[in-house]
């Protein structure tokens, strides 16, 4: 119950934030309801062409702290943050892969795959309902997993 209630919080918060953040000049990259140790953490990820930097952050964290207080989604306490998603930013929705197909990705699976591992990297292919096909550096050996079976996938070398 917890993960589609977190699901449902993360849904409300989206659409709250999304028209808040591209008012800012910003596109909405990703957001995240998680517990860690003792503390819940709603974290807004945020980007733009060239990358955010921390007045982007504090501006949108400004911007939707009065909004998500009145809209109230999570019963709990939570720390907000709004942040970049990094260099290595982790490819999560299905416009994120779009994206970037042709570019460079790390992979770490869940479970290994067998004659690979559980760690590799290479090239995103394509995409299509929720199957990743990554081709190794060399272009002649490729691979289709999908989604779900990885604990990340991020863009090496951004």
């Amino acid at each position: 119950m917890a993960k589609s209630k977190g699901g449902v919080t993360v849904a409300k918060v989206w659409e709250l934030c999304e028209p808040i953040v591209r008012e800012q000049g910003l596109t909405l990259w990703d957001v995240r309801y998680l517990k860690e140790g003792a503390d819940w953490y709603l974290r807004i990820f945020i980007d733009k062409p060239g990358g955010v930097n921390i007045d982007d952050c504090e501006r949108v964290s400004r911007a939707v702290n009065e909004p998500l207080d009145r809209l109230d989604p999570i019963e709990n306490s939570y720390c907000l943050e709004v942040c970049s998603p990094g260099i290595e930013r982790e490819l999560v929705r299905d416009e994120h892969f779009a994206q970037f197909i042709g570019a460079d990705i790390m992979v770490k699976m869940l479970r290994p795959i067998e004659g690979i591992g559980r760690e590799f990297n290479g090239k995103l292919k394509s995409y299509e309902d929720g199957m990743v096909t990554i081709e190794d550096h060399s272009g002649e050996n490729e691979v289709t997993i999908n989604k779900k079976e990885a604990a990340w996938i991020k863009l090496d070398d951004f």
